[in-house]
């Protein structure tokens, strides 16, 4: 069969790879491209779980007809209704008519509002089960929040496999390899970072929710609708989103981010970067907010201990890309940082002022030195001043060692 995967006995990978989206959600860069993961298992019943984006539709329905090979489709269970999950359930429902779609109470007003169908649904509760015969059997979740409110997990109590949704997804096609043991998987983890920092972010709190509820699961696979397939090393990957969702950094680390016009706010950016390696950090990550995508600098964020910001000063207010970072920093809750910050400005501030009042409601980050803002070019004495910002961050860094 054409690229069809065993997961285990009767249970398959129908998924595809996508390398021509330029951006996910019309956002995110896609430089190394996305799977969308879809599973078929063979019973007694047959179940689809998943469908995959509409664009995809060709090669995956190509896959769900081989596997199921002339059977009929009894039930499709939907995790998740995003479009790029849900966007061939029409797809399946013309060519398999009789399918029941399975879903809870809030994914069917969805599948009503995206595809207007109404008919043949089943709902499942917090721990109903499904019995596809005498070798699968599932059983479902609900995780609502991680990251839409109709969100839920399906576990196969047989084969212990968790189809988790986008839970535990990653960026990035699947080159050749399926499973986390075949692919050099620490290529998938800053894109692993990326898209839990990016899409999964601001629900921290669910997600925790979640990985307390699925705990005493058996898990032996993780499914999830993006990237590997977890096999071997499931520890790791939990142990990341417990980490993630606590918005724990990862490791000693400095990010420098700063918006610049004309080369001024660079120019301390640089100075403060120097200063930090010759303290001794050695994973300092310096980004021009204009010329990297955000979700980069957002998983750096989330990887890193410590982050200063600078901004020009832009019609009396920040500098846009850094507003924006800031303003999704602030929405996503940031914690467990140091801070450190500065501006430049002109003929009127702001760029400091906005980074301050950001600074001011962020309780769970701790500023490590004044802020200062240079006028027009940096002068020597600012260049102390940005010194004795990166000393002050490499000193608390230094401390926890």
């Amino acid at each position: 069969m054409y690229n069809v995967v065993n997961i285990t006995e009767n249970v398959y990978w129908v998924g595809t790879n996508d390398r021509k989206t330029d951006r996910f959600e019309n956002m995110w860069p896609l430089e190394k491209g996305v799977a969308y993961n879809s599973y078929v298992i063979v019973d007694e019943k047959t179940a689809l779980i998943d469908t995959v984006e509409f664009g995809e539709s060709e090669v995956f329905l190509e896959k769900v007809r081989e596997v199921l090979n002339g059977r009929d489709l009894d039930y499709l269970i939907i995790n998740h209704m995003e479009p790029d999950h849900s966007g061939s359930i029409k797809d399946i429902r013309n060519i398999y008519p009789n399918v029941k779609i399975v879903g809870n109470a809030k994914t069917f007003p969805m599948v009503e509002g995206f595809f207007g169908i109404t008919d043949n649904l089943h709902e499942v509760k917090e721990g109903d089960k499904i019995e596809l015969g005498a070798k699968h059997t599932l059983q479902f979740f609900m995780t609502p929040m991680v990251h839409w409110p109709e969100t839920m997990v399906t576990y196969e109590i047989n084969n212990k496999i968790l189809f988790s949704g986008d839970a535990f997804g990653s960026f990035g096609a699947l080159d050749g390899g399926i499973f986390d043991d075949e692919l050099k998987i620490e290529a998938y983890e800053d894109e692993m970072r990326r898209y839990y920092s990016n899409i999964v972010g601001k629900y921290g709190a669910t997600v925790q929710s979640a990985l307390k509820k699925l705990a005493g699961l058996d898990i032996k696979f993780i499914c999830a609708t993006h990237g590997p397939i977890w096999r071997t090393q499931l520890d790791k990957v939990i142990k990341h989103y417990d980490n993630w969702s606590k918005l724990l950094p990862e490791e000693e680390g400095v990010v420098v981010v700063y918006g610049t016009m004309y080369g001024n706010t660079a120019k301390t950016a640089e100075v403060i970067a120097r200063k930090l390696a010759l303290e001794g950090i050695k994973n300092v990550k310096v980004y021009d907010a204009s010329k990297t995508h955000q979700s980069y600098i957002l998983s750096d964020i989330w990887k890193y201990k410590g982050l200063i910001i600078g901004s020009a000063s832009y019609n009396t207010a920040v500098y846009p890309p850094i507003e924006s970072l800031i303003s999704k920093l602030e929405l996503y809750g940031l914690k467990n940082r140091y801070l450190g910050m500065f501006g430049t400005y002109s003929w009127n501030g702001g760029g400091l002022r906005g980074i301050s009042a950001f600074a001011e409601k962020m309780r769970g980050i701790e500023l490590v030195a004044d802020g200062f803002e240079v006028y027009c070019s940096p002068k020597e004495t600012d260049y102390e001043k940005a010194e004795a910002i990166a000393i002050a961050m490499a000193e608390k860094l230094k401390s926890e060692r």
